[in-house]
């Protein structure tokens, strides 16, 4: 699996807590080790503001109500770390970004193509959130894509699903972790 990687998004602990699908997170793991144990580079991506929310318009209907809600008490500051359960390395990249995809704000390309990564690997919460936005920009950059359906989550089940079986194989592959994994061993 050369110029393969796996990118695991927006994993976040505050994201996992509000979202609550463990099944998810097992599999982001199993996905994660399958990853390490074949040496295909992963990287994780997440949301995160500056102080004070600069960077967030008050018209982004997504983000804006934020600086209002922090105003109303202090968020966990453990609430934007990676989940624990995923156990990030300190050699794995952490893509900070400051919208929806993975790409938007963040440095993720220029990771991407200094590795030679020409093929990624999608996990993440939401399913209509960064996943689809993510899958749609690496699309556009020609990278090969497939995404890990169980390694995926929505607040819809059925948003999940119609994306998995309907959107996303016009511009990916869509397995699941174990079927991944065990093409990582061939």
């Amino acid at each position: 699996m050369t110029h393969t990687a796996l990118l695991v998004m927006d994993y976040q602990n505050g994201v996992v807590s509000r979202f609550g699908i463990p099944s998810a997170v097992a599999a982001a793991r199993r996905a994660v080790d399958a990853a390490r144990a074949a040496r295909v580079p992963v990287l994780f991506a997440g949301v995160e503001f500056r102080p004070g929310y600069p960077e967030i318009a008050t018209s982004n209907l997504m983000f804006g109500g934020i600086p209002q809600r922090a105003a109303a008490g202090p968020a966990d500051p453990r609430s934007t770390e990676i989940h624990p359960d995923l156990a990030r390395r300190d050699d794995e990249p952490l893509v900070t970004k400051v919208r929806v995809s993975a790409f938007a704000g963040s440095d993720l390309d220029y990771l991407l193509r200094a590795a030679g990564t020409r093929h990624l690997v999608l996990a993440g919460i939401a399913t209509s959130g960064v996943v689809l936005s993510t899958l749609r920009q690496a699309a556009d950059l020609d990278l090969e894509l497939t995404v890990l359906a169980d390694a995926c989550a929505d607040a819809d089940p059925e948003v999940h699903r119609v994306l998995v079986e309907k959107v996303f194989p016009q511009q990916a592959a869509v397995t699941t972790v174990d079927r991944w994994a065990a093409s990582l061993q061939d």
